[in-house]
């Protein structure tokens, strides 16, 4: 796992976006154990307490739950997952649209830009 953390943003809010990353990416599979608080801490280079305040992030917004001894486990609820990836590209794709326009793309240039892409594949 590689954590590119900077200094322009919470750290706790870029551990919970890595991490949400990781389980809709299937790095972490629905029903997986996560590592515990200090070796995710030691893995990512910050202190536990910052990786605790990620984790209880992820619990409140119900992607991760907690068994009171045996740790935290990814999110059963399939459609939670599925919303999040949702949710994350309709983000980038406005973004990504935003700069289109921005640099002076109309829609139809867009798309076949977008269809170039994928043709090179």
């Amino acid at each position: 796992m590689s954590w590119s953390l900077s200094s322009d943003r919470p750290i706790y809010i870029q551990l919970t976006e890595k991490i949400e990353m990781d389980i809709i990416s299937g790095i972490y599979k629905s029903g997986d154990k996560i590592p515990p608080v200090r070796e995710l801490a030691a893995t990512a280079a910050v202190n536990p307490n910052t990786m605790q305040k990620a984790l209880a992030e992820l619990e409140r917004k119900g992607l991760v739950y907690s068994l009171r001894t045996s740790g935290r486990y990814i999110t059963d609820d399939i459609r939670k997952i599925e919303e999040l990836k949702t949710q994350l590209a309709i983000a980038q794709t406005n973004e990504f649209l935003e700069k289109m326009q921005g640099l002076g793309f109309g829609y139809k240039e867009v798309i076949s830009l977008v269809e170039a892409g994928y043709n090179t594949e």
